[in-house]
Order: C-alpha cells, then sequence, then structure tokens
C-alpha cells in the first residue's frame, strides 16, 4: 500500500466511525440536549456584508385555495454569503473546490474550539495570532486533523444587532467594518494542521479593517473551508463535540447558506 494513501484511508475510517455513532445514536434516540443549533435564522434581520444582495422572501400563496384546502409557498433570494453560510475554497482561490465539490465527509467532523473573547472584548479589531493557538494546543494538545476549528470571538452576542455585530449598519459601508479575525500568521498554523474546515462568530474569518482578506486566501489555497456567522458558540466545549455542516449544495457556487449543528459528547 502506498504511504500517500494512509491520510485519505485515515479519513474515510473516521468518517464511517463518526456516521456508525450518529447512527447508533438515531437508533436509540438522541439526547435533544446534546444537539446544539449553531445557525441563525433567515429572515429580514440577517445580516449580510453591506455592499451584498439581502435575503429576501416572499409568499406565492399562504391560505386557503379555491376548494378551501391549505396550501403555502414562496420563493427567496439573496448572496451565497450572508447569515449563517459556508465559504467554498474557491471564493479566494482559483481552481480549488466549489460548494458541491466539497465530499460530505470533510462537512462532519471533530470541532475544537478555541476562545479568544477576552481579547476581543478590549479589542474589537483583535487578530488570533499564533501564539493564541500555541496556548490552546499547550493545553489541550495539537488540533487533530480532518478536525474543524470554532474561534469563539464572543461577537455573537451583538446578533443581530447590525451595527454593534459588523460596526456599521450603513449600506454599502465597508469601509468602517469593525470585528476581530484571524490573522494570516494564525491562518498558516491552521493550514499545517490538515483541518477540513473554520469556523468563527463573526461576518468574516478575516476582521473587519482587512483590505486584502488574507487569511482567507492562506485558508482557501490548502482547501479549507470556512463558517461564518455560526451562532451558539459559547455552548460548545473546548473538545469532544461533533460539528455538521450542511451548505445548500449550489453546482460552481462560491459559498451557500448551511444548517450547521453539533453533537455534544
Amino acid at each position: 500500500m502506498a504511504l500517500r494513501t494512509l491520510p485519505r484511508i485515515c479519513g474515510l475510517l473516521l468518517v464511517v466511525v463518526l456516521l456508525g455513532s450518529l447512527v447508533a445514536s438515531a437508533q436509540t434516540g438522541i439526547d435533544p440536549a446534546k444537539v446544539i443549533d449553531l445557525t441563525y435564522s433567515f429572515g429580514p434581520d440577517t445580516i449580510y456584508w453591506p455592499n451584498a444582495e439581502p435575503f429576501r422572501w416572499e409568499k406565492d400563496a399562504w391560505g386557503p385555495d379555491a376548494q378551501g384546502r391549505w396550501y403555502a409557498a414562496a420563493h427567496y433570494s439573496g448572496s451565497e454569503h450572508g447569515g449563517t453560510h459556508l465559504d467554498s475554497p474557491v471564493h479566494f482561490s482559483q481552481g480549488k473546490q466549489t460548494v458541491d465539490e466539497i465530499p460530505v465527509g470533510r462537512l462532519v467532523a471533530p470541532v475544537v474550539v478555541i476562545d479568544i473573547a477576552a481579547k476581543c472584548a478590549q479589542q474589537p479589531d483583535y487578530l488570533m495570532t499564533p501564539e493564541d493557538i500555541a496556548r490552546w494546543e499547550k493545553a489541550h494538545g495539537r488540533i487533530p486533523q480532518r478536525s474543524v476549528v470554532l474561534v469563539r470571538t464572543g461577537w455573537g452576542k451583538f446578533w443581530p444587532e447590525k451595527k454593534r455585530y459588523l460596526g456599521t449598519d450603513v449600506k454599502g459601508d465597508v469601509a468602517n467594518l469593525h470585528f476581530p479575525g484571524i490573522s494570516a500568521e494564525a491562518a498558516r498554523v491552521f493550514a499545517s494542521r490538515g483541518i477540513h474546515g473554520i469556523g468563527i462568530d463573526t461576518a468574516s474569518i478575516d476582521f473587519g479593517q482587512s483590505k486584502d482578506f488574507a487569511s482567507h486566501r492562506v485558508l482557501a489555497e490548502a482547501n479549507v473551508y470556512g463558517l461564518e456567522n455560526v451562532a451558539n458558540a459559547d455552548k460548545l466545549p473546548l473538545t469532544g463535540a461533533t460539528l455538521i455542516a450542511m451548505p445548500m449544495k449550489i453546482a460552481g457556487g462560491s459559498g451557500a447558506p448551511a444548517r450547521i449543528v453539533a453533537l455534544l459528547p
């Protein structure tokens, strides 16, 4: 067996183990208290990038038909990148995976949480550093390969107050965005760990004042997907949970709205 095939086999085995655990849980009943919804509802208050098309939902039919039978249907639209969503690698790296090309096995994975909320509370434009990662790994061990990292900044407490969450509530105003993110140096560390994805409880992996989206580019080049506007990050343990991220499977998509949940240990 060629050594280069071992990581792929190990990844498949991990998915089999995780899915087997989910099946076993389904057969015995999943404890609702151990299922955490990490997704914000999509509606009129959903936060989008200031220059992006917001979420729109309109009723086509909503009531009894001519025979008095109930019927409801509606249509929706919006940008790929808004609300709780997934960034596919092609978003910032040409030729990398689109939404529909991400193997489903990469969307179900162990999740580790790195909490930098205390630093972000003191500095809204705080950038996670490699030292933040090193401190976490000293306490909890090396970030596992084929896992998802969730960066907890504490910014979820501001949702859905757009001005506090983004730093501005003016349509089209991208100059006055203020929220924490991940430095390019920290992104390089994450990429070197062989993770599947990275999530954050802000509007972007890069901080609000970023002009080049360097962290996006580093991670996308490594085919690491992003999860942004993640809800309820404060309800997860630092280790031990399993994350399931199911984006809308848009063919060729650079991103997509996603339903993200976590199963507690």
